[in-house]
């Protein structure tokens, strides 16, 4: 019983996280931000997801797999997004400041 709620408090925790990246990408103002609230919260919502998973299913095998699923998603994610942040400051664009009249948006 208690391993069940353990499992479904990170099933929704992660669901959450995930809807928080979501969010993030729709609503911030620029790459790098968005890149932030990617970054953060959909790695930290997979990690808590696969370790739901991993909790429910219980086999040596199916576990194994979820441990090595968490090391690639926790060494990918943030790399991915340094790559990207670092496309983003070779092609030029800028950082949204409070002072930008357009809300970060590029013309």
């Amino acid at each position: 019983m208690v391993l069940e709620l353990v499992a479904l408090a990170l099933a929704i925790g992660g669901a959450f996280f995930a809807m928080v990246a979501a969010v993030g990408l729709v609503r911030l103002p620029d790459v790098y931000t968005r890149i932030h609230a990617a970054s953060k919260s959909d790695t930290l919502g997979a990690l808590m997801s696969v370790a739901a998973v991993a909790l429910v299913i219980q086999t040596e095998t199916a576990t194994l797999k979820a441990l090595f699923l968490l090391l690639f998603l926790f060494l990918t994610n943030p790399t991915a997004a340094h790559a990207i942040a670092r496309a983003a400051q070779d092609q030029g664009i800028e950082p949204w400041t409070v002072d930008d009249p357009d809300g970060g948006e590029d013309a």
